[in-house]
């Protein structure tokens, strides 16, 4: 995707722009489970959950496409891949961390 095309597609609104990005169910548990370190696909399958196999994969693909995850392959038999989120990745942590504490405390709020 290029530059161009990438502002074409995106929304005008910075809220809408990161829910595009990473607005679906699976993308945040995929960025969860990347931020504390890299994470071969057997590994993101477990811990993400009831994910099926193609679901992750067009997940990953897509992050990979706007720059979120990086993939890496080693030439091994049988083939190795490991996800890792880049910088631009990295830089979401803020967001997940605000959504964790909201949740917390939205979970005390019920038990009161």
């Amino acid at each position: 995707m290029t530059e161009q095309t990438a502002k074409k597609e995106l929304p005008a609104c910075p809220v809408e722009t990161t829910l595009t990005l990473i607005g679906d169910k699976w993308k945040v548990l995929i960025l969860r489970d990347l931020m504390t370190g890299t994470k071969r696909f057997g590994e993101l399958k477990k811990s993400v959950g009831k994910v099926s196999q193609k679901v992750l994969t067009a997940q990953l693909r897509d992050m990979e496409a706007n720059g979120l995850v990086h993939r890496k392959v080693y030439a091994e038999v049988p083939p190795r891949v490991e996800y890792s989120l880049t910088e631009l990745g990295q830089s979401l942590k803020p967001i997940l961390d605000a959504m964790q504490n909201w949740g917390e405390g939205y979970k005390a709020s019920l038990h009161q």
